[in-house]
């Protein structure tokens, strides 16, 4: 039929001619369209008759929906609610299955499509089993009414609504010829545009720092020739020269970013003095100065030189002066911008993208409040005009105030996440801080504006904290971090914070003073050459006051450990004979045992065997022993001649039972006799069949007892290797 109608009358007769055999079927053809042509629009017609017929009744039987519709003419910001019932006709075409009201789907009625593009739900809510009922009874033909019920929400002292209404955004919607031009609801006089179809998803869903995707690698051009752009008299020579480089309105908007950012200084003056101030685009051009409405002012003046949409937001902020747990109340102290392009609203901060103001304004270029995606921003922008968030749901000022305070760094850092989400924190003797990365971070932590009380440990993509302060009350804890390859020397970035509010103090853990972040094994150590740890926790407990920990090895690197004691001194020998070190192949272990029940640490050192030096450290562990009936000596004096190759396996204790027979057992390889020897006495062990020197020894009228080497037979002295003293 669509072909039927679109050929002219010479092509309808040239038709006929050339398939003059099928005439008789061809007019029964066009006949059956010209019918049905008139059918459908006689039932058009029948249907918009009733349709218009219900409304006016419905309008007339109620008074009160007529006072809202003239409240809505006198700018009544309250709700105007209409009532339509449709009652389809019997014989009408059903409707398909897929009917729906929701955004984003067609609905298709007597043919003629409607593109429902917008965040509008038009119909009651109902469950699935209630809608299959309906869209049953529909497809049934069903001629019982259905009842449509629209919300109208006007912006206050705003006209009536115009022919070219809508709710959605950049699409055409026909109906019986009649064209809806979807742009948004525009007020006539303030153009402003609702802007639902700009809603980003929050919380953030870790895709993008930016709301668009854009390669800053293609701008760096750009951003070289923009950043040196000298200063002009007026914006619009400013701006004619800024365009020289850019071609899209991308790069337009990039090179007045750039400019702005690497031109303007914040006028700390103007902040202390607000008659000083001036956000007039001209003035903050030629001064060079600006408060944050003065950037917001030129950037927005420059955007529009350059045919580019934007608009000046204002609203509250987390930016110097804020304190966390600050709440906002008034009028709004922060200015920045939000720009259209492709079709879509960004937001952008040019005051914070240029530097940072305390005494004195310090250029320093921030990407981040470039773009951003408005997940992000919301973390320290909150505008006075709830639509400029750009969220769905939207964030409450109470929100607002609530949420963890995250800087900048944390996301330029590639940091992710971080948990708990709110910045007070309450306590009962233990808080517990997880922080989510894109790579591998060094973090550290001041609790108090001190890096004590924290047991941190790092993972190959963020790091745990747990934190246990000394006293009750509130506490300000502070998360630092930079890059896990960066230099030793570079400074860490404050990225968040948060406030503790402790109402009880942890009995079973104080951690000690000298317990170095992060603890135990990671990344870290690895990089350091310390593989395959034995021990993955950072905090080992042991019921008996025994312990080992390992760890695989590269050749030619050589390690060693000391135990020091969070309650009590202990001098330089006994931390390091409560530790014992054995290496096999590439397997290097420290057998540790404490000498009383406690809290200690255990601190591992590393260097290569070839270079000269001292030890340098790796990593640390922490050791728990609640046992009160725990007493270790320390373990036998090692002499120089002891190898880390050697392996000890009894007796352990460095202090050997007087007139007791003790048992001797360990691994001395390549030499050709291990003997044991005290008190005028001396025993040699034997050689078994797994590689081991065994044998016995009384300590009866002994003070110490030696183990002796001999590497050659026909060597005529032996070396000591081992030094035990025996009980008086």
């Amino acid at each position: 039929m669509a072909f039927h109608n679109r050929l002219s009358c010479a092509q309808k007769i040239l038709l006929a001619i050339f398939c003059f055999p099928l005439l008789p079927f061809y007019l029964c053809y066009a006949y059956c369209c010209a019918t049905g042509d008139e059918d459908e629009k006689d039932n058009e017609i029948k249907e918009e008759h009733k349709l218009k017929h219900t409304v006016k009744a419905r309008e007339d039987g109620q008074r009160d929906i007529e006072h809202q519709e003239e409240a809505v003419e006198n700018g009544d910001s309250r709700k105007s609610v209409v009532t339509v019932e449709i009652h389809p006709e019997k014989n009408s075409r059903k409707l398909p299955a897929r009917f729906s009201f929701g955004k984003g789907k067609d609905v298709r009625r007597n043919d003629i499509v409607y593109k429902n593009d917008a965040a509008v739900d038009i119909q009651p809510k109902r469950s699935s089993v209630q809608r299959e009922h309906q869209e049953e009874a529909v497809e049934n033909g069903d001629s019982r009414k259905s009842v449509v019920t629209v919300e109208i929400h006007p912006e206050k002292n705003s006209r009536k609504s115009p022919a070219r209404f809508s709710f959605g955004k950049g699409k055409e919607v026909k109906r019986n010829d009649i064209v809806y031009k979807n742009e948004g609801f525009v007020d006539a006089d303030k153009k402003k545009e609702i802007i639902r179809k700009n809603e980003y998803a929050y919380p953030w869903d870790k895709s993008s720092l930016k709301s668009m995707d854009i390669d800053l690698g293609k701008l760096k051009k750009l951003d070289a020739y923009s950043s040196k752009v000298r200063p002009r008299d007026t914006v619009q020579a400013l701006v004619q020269e800024l365009q020289k480089g850019a071609s899209s309105d991308l790069e337009k908007l990039r090179a007045i970013w750039m400019w702005v950012t690497h031109h303007i200084e914040y006028d700390v003056e103007g902040l202390r003095n607000p008659g000083l101030r001036t956000g007039n685009a001209d003035d903050v051009l030629k001064s060079g100065k600006g408060v944050c409405a003065g950037y917001a002012g030129l950037f927005q003046e420059m955007c529009r030189v350059a045919g580019i949409e934007c608009e000046t937001v204002s609203g509250h902020s987390k930016g110097a002066g804020y304190t966390l747990g600050k709440r906002f109340s008034g009028d709004g102290d922060h200015a920045w911008n939000a720009v259209r392009l492709g079709g879509r609203w960004h937001l952008l901060d040019s005051t914070w993208g240029a530097g940072t103001a305390d005494e004195k304004f310090t250029f320093r270029y921030n990407e981040f409040y470039f773009l951003t995606h408005p997940a992000l921003f919301a973390g320290d922008h909150f505008p006075e005009d709830a639509k400029w968030q750009m969220l769905a749901p939207r964030l409450s000022l109470k929100q607002y105030e609530n949420m963890g305070h995250r800087k900048s760094a944390f996301y330029n850092l590639g940091l992710l996440s971080a948990e708990p989400t709110e910045f007070l924190i309450k306590s009962d003797g233990k808080t517990t801080i997880t922080v989510q990365s894109s790579s591998p971070m060094l973090f550290l932590h001041d609790l108090n504006g001190k890096r004590e009380c924290g047991i941190m440990t790092l993972k190959p993509y963020g790091m745990n904290l747990d934190v246990y302060p000394e006293s009750t009350g509130l506490h300000t804890l502070e998360i630092y971090a930079k890059a896990g390859d960066a230099a030793e020397k570079e400074n860490y970035s404050l990225v968040c914070s948060y406030q503790l509010q402790c109402r009880a103090v942890s009995r079973e853990m104080r951690p000690p003073a000298d317990l170095d972040n992060p603890v135990g094994p990671g990344w870290h150590s690895e990089r350091k050459g310390l593989h395959e740890p034995s021990q993955r926790d950072p905090v080992v407990l042991t019921a008996d006051g025994r312990c080992s920990f390992g760890f695989r090895v590269a050749r030619g690197r050589e390690l060693m450990a000391k135990l020091s004691a969070a309650g009590f001194s202990m001098t330089d020998e006994q931390q390091r004979r409560h530790v014992f070190l054995s290496r096999r192949e590439d397997r290097t272990d420290f057998k540790v045992q404490v000498p009383r029940a406690g809290l200690y640490v255990l601190k591992v050192y590393a260097k290569e065997r070839a270079e000269a030096g001292s030890y340098g450290y790796v990593c640390n562990y922490l050791i728990s022993c609640a046992d009160p009936r725990v007493r270790w000596p320390v373990y036998p004096l090692r002499y120089a001649s002891w190898e880390s190759e050697y392996e000890l396996v009894e007796p352990l204790a460095g202090v050997l039972p007087a007139n007791r027979t003790v048992r001797f057992r360990m691994r001395i390889p390549r030499v050709s006799l291990v003997a044991v020897g005290g008190g005028g006495d001396t025993r040699d062990l034997r050689l078994d069949a797994d590689g081991y020197w065994t044998g016995s020894f009384n300590t009866a009228g002994c003070t110490d007892v030696n183990v002796m080497i001999k590497v050659n037979p026909n060597d005529k002295s032996r070396s000591f290797v081992l030094n035990y003293q025996v009980e008086t």
